[in-house]
């Protein structure tokens, strides 16, 4: 494997991408690689936020193109779905509730889910993209702090 693509800052940027693991992966995973923990936050939010945008861009001809095939329309569903039981905390409180869903660092929570979120209310792509950077970069603090025992010295419990 080459070395750029085998280096930490690369596998945190592209961990934190995937929308399993995201930047909850992607953070304790670049810490446990030696990162600073400037370092791995800067590089796991950016990488969480990159597929933001080109989602938040290009759902509809996703949708539309994955409703052409049976298996498509399935996954589309399947996905859909899945995002539909998150979106009451942004219909009830808007643009902070897309924060929140996005902040909160629980399974089915995160950068994509709160893209899906997005489209499936038509949120204007400029208030969507914004609240899911801040959302993000929140994210990202809380697992920082998470993954260097600040939490549980603090008197914390999750």
């Amino acid at each position: 494997m080459n070395s750029w693509l085998s280096s930490p800052e690369t596998l945190t940027f592209l961990i934190s991408m995937l929308p399993i693991s995201e930047l909850r992966g992607a953070l304790p995973y670049g810490l446990s690689q030696g990162l600073s923990p400037w370092k791995a936050y800067s590089i796991a939010v950016a990488g969480n936020i990159v597929p933001v945008l080109p989602l938040l861009l290009g759902l509809k001809k996703i949708s539309a193109l994955a409703q052409r095939w049976t298996k498509g329309e399935k996954l589309l569903h399947w996905t859909l779905g899945r995002a539909e039981k998150r979106q009451d905390l942004v219909k009830k409180y808007g643009f902070g509730g897309l924060i929140v869903l996005v902040a909160i660092p629980f399974p089915v929570t995160g950068a994509w889910t709160g893209t899906l979120v997005s489209f499936l209310l038509s949120i204007e792509t400029k208030y969507a993209f914004l609240a899911i950077c801040i959302g993000v970069s929140l994210a990202g603090i809380i697992v920082l702090l998470a993954s260097l025992g600040v939490i549980g010295l603090v008197g914390f419990r999750i």
